[in-house]
């Protein structure tokens, strides 16, 4: 994991990161348990992007307003602000095919094209572990022109040169040859994209090298001949974050595993209840 420095965390950089990948008027969608991707989005609302439309699989809504981050109120923007409510099914097969959206996956495997799995590790009728499952992921990523994800802990595990099983479209899903649609991925280490079709280093964290990203990747990865350092949070993108859009830190938590996961899910549960 990058080097944290006295300015700003790893879930800081990532959000700027992603943040800025956010563009005004864009149709942002937000999956379950994805705190880090609400406040960037959160983020580019308040700074460059204050025209954007929420889609969220929590309370299945649509809305424009927005509201800090929350464990125990984390429906009130959803289910309180909502310019409308679907189902699921009428947001992911109807609703977000017509508007072009963007949205960040977060695989639990990914190959060097960009297809996912989100099911099963090992065997699909004998796994070693049964995950979440994909959700509209399999719809989406048919219909998604650009395709964006981020891996908040950079492992062998999860960039992996064959999947177990494939639950999601990749920028690339037939492998070497294919027509690439889609562009981006940001992870603890660094930020990646798709040129010709296979995932490219674009940039590093700092305190991170090329070399140490490649060792945890489980396929050779192609680098851009511009390859740089990734650029700070600035100083009012910190503020926003630590200040307004999530003081409790939320984020984090996806950087987190284990007990150190758990230890900040309570702290953070009774500060809120505090």
């Amino acid at each position: 994991m990058p080097k944290m420095t006295a300015d700003y965390t790893v879930s800081d950089l990532m959000a700027s990161c992603i943040a800025h990948q956010v563009n005004d008027g864009d149709v942002v969608v937000q999956g379950i348990a994805t705190p880090l991707v609400m406040a960037a989005y959160l983020l580019a609302k308040r700074t460059h992007a204050r025209n954007i439309i929420f889609a969220s699989a929590i309370g299945n809504a649509i809305c424009s307003d927005w509201a800090p981050l929350s464990l125990s109120g984390i429906e009130d923007i959803w289910v309180g602000k909502a310019l409308r409510q679907l189902t699921f099914p009428e947001i992911v097969c109807e609703y977000l095919p017509t508007l072009k959206p963007k949205e960040f996956l977060r695989p639990a495997q990914i190959d060097p094209w960009g297809n996912t799995n989100n099911v099963a590790i090992g065997d699909y009728h004998r796994p070693r572990l049964r995950l979440p499952g994909c959700g509209g992921i399999a719809d989406v990523t048919t219909y998604y022109d650009e395709l964006y994800f981020y891996v908040p802990r950079h492992g062998r595990a999860t960039f992996v040169k064959g999947l177990d099983f494939k639950s999601g479209l990749g920028v690339s899903p037939g492998g070497p040859g294919a027509a690439a649609k889609g562009r981006y991925l940001v992870s603890d280490l660094g930020t990646f994209d798709f040129s010709g079709g296979r995932l490219r280093l674009v940039t590093y964290h700092p305190g991170v090298t090329p070399e140490s990203i490649q060792a945890k990747t489980g396929f050779p990865l192609a680098i851009a001949p511009d390859l740089k350092e990734t650029p700070a949070p600035t100083t009012e993108e910190l503020r926003l974050l630590r200040q307004e859009l999530d003081p409790l830190d939320i984020r984090s938590l996806e950087c987190l595993s284990g007990p150190a996961r758990w230890a900040r899910l309570r702290e953070i549960a009774n500060l809120e209840l505090s």
